[in-house]
């Protein structure tokens, strides 16, 4: 790593006495004439060398920077806390006539990171989300995007006059459509404490005003979390992919319930396959009737000629 004041080669000269003799300060970042003294430049950034961490210990040491920010907690994870250790920063204990202080500064820390209204709206709604999406088996990525999709709603005033359950569930159920992890309003619903219905009709108002552009979500999202709980092979797997790809050429999939084509897919899949499953059990999970398999499977084996042996 360079030292301080270590003379650098530069391309340009001075621009106030031509001199040549150029030098860099890492500690304030700026570019300064020997000659002269003059500050050729100012706040360039240090990039430093390139280093390896094999672990989470050398990580932190090295790392030049704080934690990053938690958009999953309403300040963003950038407060302090006091921690209930009662030591000191050397990990001495703390003298006993000095815990009631550090007692009482608990207390008023904990008063002062939930100051306003916002605030407070923020930390009982992430909260809410956070039991949502556990509930949901959720990753990370999802859950922080319901979070921005939620403060970009309390910032616009959205929340006004709606329940703050049912704007988490919207949020949510939104995050689900963008990142491509597909979940129904009824698997929304019934972690929820609101009904389906308020939930559709708080998503579409949240989509009207946040201008969210979300595609219609296919049958194929469906069919990778339908085989795996219903223990399908690879197999399995691949020949209802195909059969969607097929059903979407002869354009039997407009117009249809996603999660009702990709059952009857499933189905028809589990038969050529040998791997039966009755519509039943394919019903119950993906949510939808057997009535709902019946008709989208018989349409399924008419227009794509589909030769089953029952």
């Amino acid at each position: 790593m360079l030292k301080k004041n270590q003379n650098i080669e530069e391309n340009t000269n001075c621009p106030e006495c031509k001199g040549k003799h150029l030098s860099k300060d890492y500690e304030r970042g700026e570019l300064v004439c020997e000659d002269c003294g003059l500050v050729v430049e100012s706040g360039s950034i240090d990039q430093g060398p390139e280093w390896r961490a094999f672990d989470a210990e050398q990580g932190e040491k090295k790392s030049r920077t704080g934690a990053p920010m938690d958009y999953l907690k309403h300040d963003k994870g950038l407060s302090t806390q006091i921690g209930w250790t009662n030591r000191d920063s050397y990990g001495k204990s703390i003298p006993t006539k000095n815990r009631a202080q550090l007692y009482r500064m608990r207390k008023w820390q904990r008063r002062i990171r939930v100051s306003n209204a916002t605030e407070r709206n923020l930390a009982f709604a992430l909260s809410e989300l956070n039991r949502m999406a556990s509930g949901m088996n959720l990753p990370r990525t999802v859950r922080e995007t319901a979070a921005m999709i939620y403060r970009r709603a309390v910032n616009k005033n959205l929340i006004r006059g709606r329940s703050i359950e049912g704007v988490v569930a919207a949020s949510l159920y939104a995050a689900c459509r963008q990142s491509n992890v597909p979940r129904t309003l009824d698997e929304v619903a019934n972690t929820s404490r609101v009904g389906r219905k308020e939930i559709g009709r708080t998503y579409r108002f949240m989509t009207r005003e946040l201008n969210l552009r979300l595609l219609p979500t296919s049958p194929q999202d469906y069919i990778s979390r339908f085989c795996s709980e219903l223990k399908l092979s690879g197999a399995a797997h691949t020949q209802s992919i195909e059969i969607l790809r097929r059903a979407e050429k002869e354009e039997l999939t407009s117009g249809r319930g996603p999660t009702g084509v990709a059952a009857a897919a499933i189905y028809v899949s589990s038969i050529k396959c040998n791997e039966r499953r009755t519509q039943r059990e394919v019903a119950d999970v993906a949510g939808v009737t057997e009535v709902t398999i019946r008709n989208r499977y018989k349409e399924l084996v008419d227009k794509l000629e589909i030769e089953i042996e029952i």
